[in-house]
């Protein structure tokens, strides 16, 4: 026998498990991207209202690959949210890209 890891077959789905501190969940109402030619960098922060300050707490580091594979499935789950409950406005946003947060 050998200790070579399992590989998921193509089309077949992957468990996932999910620890109790992470199963919680983290609030972010501001996000940051950064890149470069070889992965993305999203920070998830948190502001409060009246504070001009910023904490972050998550950073995710991925593949520009990753990247658009989550691009794909949050647009995939934006339209599905937005058949099911209606559209989602972005109040007083014209240019919805340059600022993520308030």
């Amino acid at each position: 026998m050998t200790d070579e890891p399992k590989h998921t077959p193509p089309g077949q789905q992957v468990q996932v498990e999910i620890g109790e501190k992470e199963s919680e969940g983290i609030y972010s109402n501001f996000v940051l991207i950064a890149h470069s030619p070889s992965e993305f960098i999203i920070d998830f922060a948190r502001m409060l209202p009246g504070l001009s300050k910023a904490k972050v707490f998550a950073r995710i580091v991925m593949t520009p690959q990753h990247a658009r594979m989550l691009n794909n499935a949050l647009k995939d789950n934006l339209d599905k949210f937005e058949t099911r409950f209606g559209k989602i406005n972005l109040q007083g946003r014209e240019d919805s890209t340059r600022s993520l947060g308030f």
